[in-house]
């Protein structure tokens, strides 16, 4: 990592007032979007630069990075909490529920199965959210958005698992304006998606994780909650 943190919150600053600008053209409150740090393949430090910013929790891509990382933190950073982003697979469940205080990323009912039996034998009830593949992404993981209301039917049912909301990556173009086009596409379907299942289900199903560096903009106007940003504020990898 080559900023310091001062850089790091120069940064950070540059990207609330870019969430609040965004915010106030939708007509939302910037409060209700949350600025999560992606912290993947950068030292611990990345982190610490985080939780003394003052935001509550980083993204990780990665179990067994997040396993080494989250022992080497600085006492301050110990409130931090740390949801996984990337795909996970079923035999490295019970790991992530040991050590992610939220999973983001999960696509499937046999993933679901795996999470609530290792939070089960943990004894506690583990957040999550529900990939789905809005953007109809050969490339993504993620539900597809036909399969996603028996996925979150299912999500629903488990005991040791509250869900949250919903998760997203739009696809990407060949030109900047397709790519644009393709991620409003993709923001505006999982949210609709949210509120239809929402209505339909009588859960609020809050939380939007959609967006990123290239077009938090356009997801905080389709109704993100939660946008995941790394390069933006700790340089490329």
């Amino acid at each position: 990592m080559r900023i310091n943190y001062e850089e790091f919150a120069r940064r950070a600053d540059a990207l609330r007032a870019q969430i609040a600008t965004a915010c106030a053209a939708a007509g939302r409150d910037p409060r209700d979007v949350e600025l999560l740090a992606v912290t993947k393949t950068h030292p611990a430090a990345a982190a610490d630069y985080a939780a003394r910013y003052g935001l509550r929790a980083v993204g990780e891509n990665r179990v067994q990075e997040a396993v080494e990382k989250r022992p080497q933190l600085a006492p301050a950073s110990s409130a931090l909490r740390w949801e996984l982003i990337g795909h996970l697979q079923s035999n490295k469940a019970k790991l992530a529920a040991q050590h992610f205080d939220r999973i983001q990323s999960v696509d499937s009912e046999k993933l679901l199965n795996h999470l609530d039996r290792a939070a089960a034998d943990l004894g506690q009830i583990l957040p999550v959210l529900l990939q789905i593949n809005a953007g109809d992404d050969p490339a993504k993981f993620g539900a597809d958005l036909a399969d996603a209301p028996r996925l979150v039917e299912a999500a629903l049912a488990k005991k040791n698992l509250r869900v949250d909301g919903l998760m997203t990556i739009a696809p990407l173009g060949a030109t900047p304006a397709e790519t644009a086009d393709h991620a409003t596409r993709t923001f505006v379907a999982l949210r609709s998606l949210r509120d239809d299942l929402a209505a339909r289900l009588g859960t609020p199903l809050r939380e939007l994780s959609m967006g990123m560096t290239n077009d938090l903009a356009l997801a905080v106007a389709a109704g993100s909650t939660l946008v995941r940003v790394g390069t933006a504020l700790y340089g490329d990898r």
